[in-house]
């Protein structure tokens, strides 16, 4: 108890926690999942116990957190984040314990928990142990390479265009690490996760975008130019930051990451006359000095300058650095129409999305179902409405880029198990 009261007492902040459930085989959420909170540091004392809904989803949850200003400071050596254990069982599923939660003041952290159905009653436990964030544990610093990759090698670039994939190959470990397991990752997933583990998500808004657009530049880079594949390996990228990002399994997200990470996915940087997207490093600026890299710290003083994301990185970058976008986005079933679909829409693109509703409508019953007509009136814009507040996006119940791309994605991973069964 005295540990718990010390924790308590160093809290001076709070921040939110929301966990969502869902099955690994079919993505369907999981209702009535029985979850146990603890600190990190003490898991046999329970700090709360909650369920599930029908969407897979627990309630917000309030819990103690250093102060928000410890993420802020750049001099600030103590951890500026509290740790949280969660065991998560449900029936017909085997169990899964996350150790390290983190939770940031002020900031909502999400926590998706991927359960992995069982025949055996659900005996044997997963376990994930999420490591100290970059910017305050010890990580090998990033070997420099050149930032735009050779193009006269034959072999060296294999796709005509920028694309952005639906999933990438991530190897948890170094490149030449044989025992590291391979993780098969929705890309958009990827990049909240290593922008959650590699910035803080209390940083400004356009400082989170900057860095945003160089992991994704990079891992499109990584993509684009098949650079592990032409070595022989059999994976995209890799977790190690000395060769690229931290990755970090079963990790938890924060919404303000998650919601930049919607608007911008399909982005990547660009300089003139170069066809590739850029290897853009990047380096913390205060343990590590990269003197023509970005630096994380000093990106956030720019923020707080006022500066907007594309200044921020032609500040470090140079001012030929623009943002470009891919030409094609993998796994969807058709692109956003080009403009925003509201009450008063009609047509082909509505009855697609009324459609999509639908069917995701038949895994989330929370969610409503309407009549696919093709006409947006009021009884589509409440079902949008409540699809954008399960699915963390700004509850407008209008369809713009950013929610007509989470429709296409939880409609494709709730209908293709059951198309191919």
């Amino acid at each position: 108890m005295k540990q718990i009261r010390a924790m308590q007492e160093d809290a001076g902040g709070k921040g939110t926690l929301q966990i969502n459930v869902t099955s690994l085989a079919d993505s369907r959420p999981i209702a009535e999942a029985q979850i146990s909170i603890s600190y990190t540091g003490v898991p046999e004392q329970t700090l709360e116990r909650v369920s599930t809904d029908s969407s897979g989803q627990s309630d917000v949850l309030e819990l103690d957190a250093p102060p928000e200003e410890w993420s802020l400071d750049p001099n600030n050596e103590r951890q500026p984040y509290s740790e949280y254990t969660l065991d998560v069982s449900a029936p017909g599923f085997e169990p899964v314990s996350i150790a390290g939660t983190e939770i940031l003041a002020n900031v909502k952290a999400i926590q998706n928990v991927r359960m992995r159905p069982s025949d055996t009653g659900g005996e044997e436990e997963e376990v994930f142990v999420i490591p100290a964030h970059t910017l305050y544990g010890n990580y090998p610093p990033k070997i420099a390479e050149d930032e735009i990759k050779p193009v006269n090698e034959s072999g060296e670039i294999v796709l005509s265009r920028v694309v952005v994939p639906e999933y990438i190959v991530v190897h948890d470990g170094s490149p030449r690490d044989t025992t590291a397991q391979n993780y098969y990752v929705k890309y958009k997933d990827y990049i909240k996760n290593v922008a959650s583990s590699e910035i803080y998500a209390t940083w400004p808004v356009n400082t989170i975008r900057a860095n945003v657009l160089a992991i994704m530049s990079f891992t499109l880079n990584r993509v684009y130019t098949e650079w592990y594949r032409n070595r022989g390996y059999d994976f995209t990228i890799t977790s190690s930051t000395a060769f690229d990002h931290k990755w970090i399994p079963e990790r938890n997200v924060y919404d303000t990451i998650s919601v930049i990470v919607d608007e911008l996915f399909s982005n990547y940087l660009s300089r003139p006359n170069v066809r590739q997207p850029i290897l853009t490093q990047y380096c913390d600026g205060r343990r590590v000095t990269c003197p023509d890299w970005m630096t994380q710290w000093g990106s956030k003083e720019l923020g707080d300058q006022g500066l907007s994301a594309i200044e921020i990185l032609r500040y470090f970058y140079g001012d030929d650095m623009y943002i470009n976008t891919a030409e094609e986005i993998s796994g969807i079933p058709s692109s956003w129409p080009g403009y925003t679909l509201e009450e008063g829409s009609s047509g082909a693109k509505v009855r697609q999305m009324q459609e999509q509703l639908n069917v995701i409508a038949e895994a989330y019953p929370a969610l409503p179902t309407i009549t696919a007509d093709g006409i947006y009136g009021p009884a589509t814009e409440d079902a949008v409405r409540q699809f954008q507040s399960v699915f963390g996006l700004p509850a407008t119940g209008q369809v713009d880029y950013p929610t007509w791309y989470k429709i296409s994605e939880i409609y494709v991973g709730v209908s293709r198990i059951a198309e191919l069964t």
